[in-house]
């Protein structure tokens, strides 16, 4: 049977949901907003409070949530001008709009059939299965009020899409070219995402994913491979062959015994230097868009230590709400759309890896404290 949609037909979508982790937006709601996202951990007040001391340096306000209106108004705007008749909806993990109450709304509306985008790209725990619990928790809580049945389906990574990429070869150009003249061709790319517990990053992905088999499991793997695309592009770019790059690692917040991916990015500054190193940029490919954790773990952390050591340094930008991306978000979706449809899609990725999957195995980067169901998965 013949499909006569057009290509911009989001059927069997009625609604976008973009998923993110939330922030506080004023100096009162950085403790409460804390203990959202260590919630069950048993971590006393007066600790968060000392964790928040990040958040007031930047007046209690989080960057993300601003970023996120951001990324909601391109979204709309993108689609409009393609012909992509879809609502798009904002809700947040651990802050306002709360995730349950976005889902009621979009309930409320009449919409049933929810893609979602997670502003997180790559395979883990807390970046991928953790918001399939949140959905799932959340469609509980529906169903427990009596609301009518939504169906949620996450949309695949993206850390490999063409829209996701190429902003970040742009954005590391951008940086070369803010050191001095003389340091550019021996500059080191130092490509940083957030750390995670060793046996988190080991069990990502699904058992059956070939990068789970590698050293680090799907997370690092799929990490690294951006990185050579970026590496590669940059070298092309430049005309300097070999540039030196290596992935490293930001944010860490666990306990000190346990293990968690290294080196951080600050302990990577030092090695640079005493290794004669005449600068560095540093490429957050962990991070959708200029957040807290960059701001903080990056712009004022890691500059004082370069500082510190006298080596010049520069941060690329995050994709944000770049063009590329929003465009991408909206093949992406489209994509799925027209796989729920029976029908051929092109699915874009670059790399070694290729794209991800759609729908989540059962044992697909697993919950490290105790087993929750979670939507989305096989």
């Amino acid at each position: 049977m013949s499909d006569s949609r057009t290509p911009t037909d989001p059927a069997p979508y009625d609604a976008l949901l973009l998923l993110s982790f939330g922030g506080p937006e004023a100096p009162e709601d950085v403790v409460p907003f804390l203990e959202n996202v260590t919630r069950g951990r048993g971590i006393p007040k007066e600790r968060l409070a000392e964790v928040g001391k990040h958040y007031f340096l930047f007046g209690g306000v989080s960057p993300i949530n601003g970023q996120n209106r951001e990324l909601l108004a391109a979204l709309r705007k993108d689609f409009a001008e393609h012909g992509l008749d879809l609502p798009v909806y904002w809700g947040n993990r651990n802050w306002a709009p709360y995730l349950v109450d976005t889902l009621r709304e979009l309930a409320g509306d009449g919409h049933r059939r929810i893609a979602v985008l997670a502003t997180s790209a790559y395979a883990g725990y807390s970046g991928c299965r953790q918001y399939r619990e949140n959905l799932a928790d959340a469609l509980a809580a529906l169903a427990e009020e009596g609301l009518p049945e939504l169906r949620v389906d996450k949309l695949r990574h993206f850390y490999n899409h063409p829209g996701f990429v190429r902003p970040m070869v742009d954005a590391t150009l951008a940086a070369l070219a803010e050191l001095p003249a003389a340091d550019r061709d021996g500059a080191h790319l130092a490509f940083t995402t957030h750390s995670i517990p060793d046996a988190m990053a080991e069990t990502s992905g699904a058992p059956d994913d070939p990068a789970r088999g590698r050293p680090g499991g799907a997370y690092v793997a799929q990490h690294l491979d951006v990185a050579r695309l970026i590496a590669a592009a940059v070298e092309e770019a430049t005309g300097v062959a070999d540039r030196p790059w290596e992935l490293v690692y930001q944010s860490r917040s666990g306990a000190p015994h346990i293990p968690w991916l290294e080196p951080d990015i600050c302990d990577h500054l030092e090695s640079l230097h005493a290794a004669g190193v005449p600068a560095a940029v540093m490429v957050p490919i962990g991070f959708v868009s200029d957040h807290m954790e960059v701001k903080y773990d990056l712009d004022t952390e890691a500059v004082a230590k370069a500082a510190e050591l006298g080596l010049p340094v520069a941060r690329a930008a995050t994709v944000g709400a770049d063009a590329r991306f929003t465009a991408a978000v909206r093949e992406l979706l489209l994509e799925r759309a027209a796989v729920e449809r029976g029908l051929p899609a092109e699915r874009c990725a670059l790399g070694a890896l290729g794209p991800s999957h759609d729908v989540c195995a059962v044992a697909c980067c697993p919950n490290p404290r105790a087993a929750r169901p979670a939507v989305a998965e096989i």
